[in-house]
């Protein structure tokens, strides 16, 4: 009977595994443990919770890493790890290399559950619903594919020319109308109206109230969650009152234009755009489409809103930035004279002959970018970065200001230089592309090339058919912009006045004259 007692291989196996393990965690705990970031001093309890501003956070976190001489910072807000990035090598490193880490989204109680923006591919979970929205995107805005979007964008530009012509005043309202018939176009195949329109209202409005949602800080609820289950008649929780508001605007914007579409497919008038192409495929009997109507509708809406105000902000900074250097407007008019010599307008077939146009673009986007910090991420395990501890659950961002202000990487960081990625009159290959302001790894805006394109086609034809100056009063003075900017996800100048005149009467006339195919 005593090999009754004799312990059997898998059970010495076990005890073995556990013996193991138990080592294991008992060396983990004598191994001394790595430091944090370095980062201001913490309060207890509240951490930096005082230190992070309300407004500009972007700024302070680029002073604290020039402060503690390091790329890479860390806060605690009242008990949430957070770990801000500001360089290229750290975002590589790990937004890009350890992308499997770092591709996941804080939960955003604020705008995914209170103001319902919970669709937005933006704000998705990293998983599969996300995966699904992502290829879905890519298959209509890759590099290649926006190339059929085109004629929309150019016809969209050509009519801005004609609009700056007849009240070049109202500059800002010319953009977001714009901005409102390509994006609508091309995401839902809706013709806006000429003024007015409700839906480039509705996207308006949406992406401010989503802007201020989204600034880290700006409300309790995201560093204390449980604080949505406070009642809405609750003293203090008037939060939850602003966010049932707003939540209207993220239901219109998913609901109302894609029930447009399908009525328009419904009565066989629906033309060719990313919801109807889409919603057609799911009807190829021959294919089992990986997405779901629901995708469309939800994706749609992510370009909705993700090219409204996004492009405004950028044209507005072109406009800010040929104020503050005229030079740089002089050179970029002499090199578009030099190849289509005022005999026509500007098309995308120019984009080649223009390398210093194209530079002044990628400066546009460097000099004050439209999302000074990238959404935040949440890292899924613990790790380790240049002897640097890094807690599972922080929040990690993308310092996207910081980085593009680095004077390392860009000299006279604050000074507006289209030459700087330029080299022997031609685009230089090795300098730094500024295309982190679309943010990072598998993060990346998949619009990007659209936008790109967009933004390239109304400055060069802007630079060729007006000249910029800045505006004087009506005792001839000449009235200064502040070239501030108004704090928030997405960030825009505040408003201002501009001179835009026709540089000749032959701009004038090809402008008037222009059809565009």
């Amino acid at each position: 009977m005593l090999f009754l007692n004799t312990p059997t291989p898998v059970a010495l196996y076990t005890i073995c595994i556990i013996l193991t393990t138990l080592y294991a965690f008992y060396l983990r705990s004598r191994r001394p443990k790595l430091p944090l970031p370095p980062g201001p001093p913490k309060l207890p309890l509240v951490g930096n919770l005082f230190d992070v501003p309300s407004t500009f956070q972007w700024k302070s976190y680029a002073r604290w890493s020039k402060q503690y001489d390091s790329d890479i910072i860390h806060l605690n807000v009242a008990g949430t790890s957070v770990v801000v990035l500001s360089s290229f090598e750290a975002v590589d490193a790990l937004f890009e290399k350890r992308s499997s880490l770092y591709s996941d989204r804080h939960d955003f109680p604020m705008v995914n559950e209170l103001m319902g923006w919970h669709f937005n591919i933006g704000l998705m979970k990293y998983g599969d619903e996300w995966r699904t929205h992502r290829r879905l995107l890519n298959g209509s805005f890759n590099n290649k594919a926006v190339r059929k979007y085109e004629p929309t964008e150019l016809a969209g530009t050509r009519k801005l020319l004609a609009r700056l012509l007849h009240s070049p005043e109202n500059f800002m309202d010319h953009f977001r109308q714009m901005a409102g018939e390509i994006i609508m176009a091309v995401a839902y195949g809706i013709e806006v109206l000429p003024s007015d329109d409700p839906y480039i209202a509705l996207a308006h409005e949406a992406v401010r109230t989503f802007s201020i949602g989204t600034i880290p800080g700006a409300y309790l609820v995201d560093t204390f969650p449980i604080l949505k289950h406070v009642p809405r008649w609750f003293p203090g929780a008037g939060f939850k009152r602003q966010a049932e508001e707003w939540s209207k605007l993220s239901r219109g914007v998913l609901e109302l234009p894609f029930a447009e579409t399908k009525r328009q497919m419904d009565s066989g008038t629906a033309p060719s755009s990313f919801s109807s192409d889409n919603l057609q495929a799911l009807e190829d009997p021959d294919k089992e489409p990986y997405y779901q109507e629901h995708h469309v509708k939800q994706a749609a809406a992510a370009v909705f809103v993700g090219g409204a105000d996004t492009t405004v902000s950028a044209l507005s900074t072109f406009l800010l930035a040929m104020l503050a250097y005229p030079e740089v407007q002089k050179k970029a008019q002499a090199e578009i004279d030099s190849v289509i010599a005022g005999k026509n307008l500007p098309s995308f077939e120019d984009e080649g002959s223009l390398p210093y146009v194209s530079a002044l673009v990628k400066e546009v986007m460097r000099w004050e970018t439209v999302a000074p910090l990238a959404l935040p991420r949440l890292l899924a395990e613990d790790d380790e970065y240049r002897g640097y501890r890094l807690p599972a659950g922080s929040i990690v961002v993308g310092n996207t200001w910081g980085i593009l202000h680095d004077e390392r990487v860009y000299p006279d960081p604050h000074t507006f230089k289209p030459e700087r990625f330029l080299l022997d009159g031609k685009l230089n290959p090795a300098a730094r592309d500024p295309e982190i302001a679309f943010g990072y790894g598998r993060r990346r805006c998949a619009g990007r090339p659209m936008a790109l394109s967009s933004i390239w086609i109304t400055a060069v034809s802007i630079l060729a058919t007006f000249d910029i100056n800045k505006a004087v009063d009506e005792k001839g003075n000449v009235i200064e912009p502040s070239y501030e900017y108004i704090p928030g996800g997405i960030t825009a100048p505040a408003p201002f006045k501009c001179s835009i005149t026709p540089r000749s009467r032959e701009t004038v006339a090809l402008i008037q004259g222009d059809q565009v195919p």
